[in-house]
């Protein structure tokens, strides 16, 4: 039963009073401990949003596409242009683009999945203290329930012996 105040304690945050039994049921029922993560997650700073942007764009069908056709757009074109290619064909500068764009990419997916484990974590501990909150209340209604069932049975035991 101790063990149950301090997670009853924990989730309402009131330690600092001694509450009885039913009083620390009360205040659990009273308190709301889920949060919308999604929506406080949401408020990130101007590069957490650009890197989230990035990591999406990165990570999409789009990308790769547009992406592709810059490439061989970048390819034919230099090839058409032979003696007048501004990359002729080992595409160094093509290389470099894409070296520039890797090393810039990169790092900003990283920190979205970063963010993401964030997210995740925050969830997970929402989730959490929901499941422990329905537990408590179980377990408690459960109690309840038997001491009910006892008292009914040692009432129609009373009342059989009359």
């Amino acid at each position: 039963m101790q063990n149950k105040k301090k997670l009853i304690h924990e989730l309402v945050k009131s330690t600092d009073q001694e509450l009885g039994d039913e009083q620390l049921m009360h205040l659990l029922l009273e308190k709301k401990v889920s949060l919308n993560i999604d929506a406080e997650q949401e408020k990130g700073t101007f590069g957490q949003r650009a890197a989230d942007g990035v990591a999406r764009f990165a990570g999409s069908w789009g990308f790769i596409g547009s992406f592709m056709g810059v490439m061989l757009v970048w390819i034919v074109l230099n090839i058409l242009l032979y003696t007048g290619a501004f990359d002729p064909y080992p595409f160094i500068l093509l290389n470099l683009l894409l070296s520039c764009v890797a090393a810039i990419q990169a790092p900003l997916i990283m920190m979205s999945q970063n963010r993401q484990e964030e997210k995740d974590r925050a969830r997970a501990e929402n989730d959490y203290k929901v499941n422990l909150k329905n537990e408590l209340i179980l377990a408690d209604l459960h109690e309840k329930i038997d001491l009910l069932i006892k008292n009914q049975e040692r009432i129609l035991k009373h009342i059989e012996k009359k």
